[in-house]
């Protein structure tokens, strides 16, 4: 879970309190409040399933997880992203986003219910992978159904500002949904119950985020009426011809071509080292696993104690980095910083990581946290700052498949490289070449640019 934050360039001494006085004018119109109430009630509910799914994956007493297991479930959770999402738009331009907000919801309610029955049932994997697949495929429409309707209860004056605010929140409140499951599986002591607790919440959460829908008129967030919409089947062929169209437009703008591909790089390590943390707390750090480092937790859950601790920290890092890459881009320069960000790693990761131990695991993950989303917030500058106005919608649909790809595909080697415990100092190595590779590369663009 990451905070998108955009670097911004400084503005006059006033503009500080200008922005704060947009940010309550927007609270007050209904139109944005209750939109920002589906957003925050469903990225609740997002980040209670997501944490819930992966609490039963790896963790639960009947699963012997693997590395496998592992990769299989970030690929339900993120590669109808990657597939759905530079559709998404074509079928909500025909219908009404608020009945999509409504009805999309209520649908994974009722699925994350179905997968919670699952849960408890014992049923072969794949159903249940199916059920929580069909669940985020759902949340792809949700949330382009959130920004398509923003214009439509915000003003142009305010709009920045409200696409500013409006997904930050929903970050928080994915960071906050996760912490409730967190607490849910750590309270909740009946063998099997608990790993469906979250589930259900989740599925409460979605219904109200429906409901709240509710209270927005029927045509309120569009599309507006006009002319017919284009034919789907022609709508579909426009949308591959334009991603094709924003590739060979990346091709002439070789600084975004790298900063695109670079984080994608970075994510690949950044989604390996997550695997490897997943299998340390279940097997090496849990005093129900195979190795017995001291945790802080017991009966069998120290291993989703120092889960929950590597998520906090990293957190900590996403957000020191939203602090520090603008003083860090004036000093080194956009592509300067990015340097800075990979060759940190490069050099951490082994350093924290090689000794297999928690504490140094943590403070890994925190690093991690931070050089990631340091690097993430300049590739958004870069690409917004270079790519054409024309092409920039494109080109950010293949950063984002690129992105979640890449996480994928990390997953896929972890689970070939990675033993049943996560200590794999192969890997780590790996990653820190890829790190050091993406530093050099990235520091040689730098200087020609």
């Amino acid at each position: 879970m990451t905070f998108h934050v955009k670097l911004v360039k400084h503005g006059r001494p006033g503009q500080r309190t200008g922005d704060r006085a947009d940010l309550r004018s927007l609270l007050r119109l209904p139109g944005f409040r209750h939109l920002l109430t589906v957003r925050l009630l469903s990225q609740f509910a997002d980040g209670v399933f997501q944490v819930g799914l992966a609490a039963y994956v790896v963790f639960s007493p009947e699963q012997q997880t693997s590395a496998a297991d592992i990769a299989a479930a970030m690929a339900v959770l993120l590669l109808p992203y990657s597939l759905l999402g530079p559709f998404a738009g074509v079928l909500l331009d025909r219908w009404q986003r608020r009945q999509v907000l409504f009805h999309g919801n209520l649908i994974r309610s009722v699925l994350a219910a179905g997968t919670c029955a699952l849960v408890l049932s014992g049923v072969p994997d794949w159903l249940f992978y199916l059920s929580a697949l069909s669940v985020t495929a759902v949340n792809r429409f949700i949330l382009s159904g959130l920004s398509a309707g923003l214009p439509h209860v915000v003003d142009t004056e305010r709009l920045v500002v409200a696409n500013s605010l409006s997904p930050t929140a929903g970050t928080l409140a994915a960071t906050v949904g996760g912490g409730m499951a967190f607490a849910v599986q750590m309270l909740a002591r009946s063998e099997g119950v608990e790993n469906a607790l979250a589930l259900l919440l989740a599925a409460a959460v979605y219904a109200a985020a429906g409901l709240a829908a509710l209270r927005m008129a029927p045509g309120r967030l569009g599309p507006d009426e006009g002319r017919p919409p284009e034919r789907l089947g022609a709508a579909l062929a426009d949308t591959v011809r334009g991603l094709a169209a924003g590739l060979r437009h990346l091709g002439t703008r070789p600084v975004a071509a790298w900063t695109l591909g670079a984080p994608g790089l970075m994510r690949f390590c950044y989604g390996a080292l997550l695997v490897t943390v997943l299998m340390l707390c279940r097997y090496a750090w849990s005093d129900s696993g195979n190795g017995g480092d001291s945790e802080p937790g017991g009966d069998g859950d120290g291993g989703l104690a120092w889960l929950g601790v590597a998520i906090g920290v990293s957190g900590a890092g996403f957000f020191l980095a939203a602090l520090l890459t603008p003083w860090a881009v004036r000093r080194l320069g956009r592509l300067g910083w990015f340097t800075a960000c990979a060759g940190l790693a490069a050099v951490l990761v082994p350093a924290l990581g090689l000794p297999f131990r928690p504490v140094p695991g943590m403070l890994a993950a925190f690093v991690l946290g931070l050089v990631s989303q340091g690097a993430k917030i300049v590739t958004d500058t870069v690409v917004q700052s270079s790519v054409e106005d024309t092409f920039r919608g494109r080109v950010f649909s293949l950063y984002d498949m690129i992105f979640n790809i890449a996480f994928v595909g990390a997953a896929g080697l972890s689970a070939l490289m990675l033993p049943p415990d996560g200590r794999s100092a192969a890997l780590l190595l790996t990653v820190s070449a890829l790190y050091a590779a993406t530093a050099v590369l990235t520091s040689r663009l730098h200087r020609f640019t």
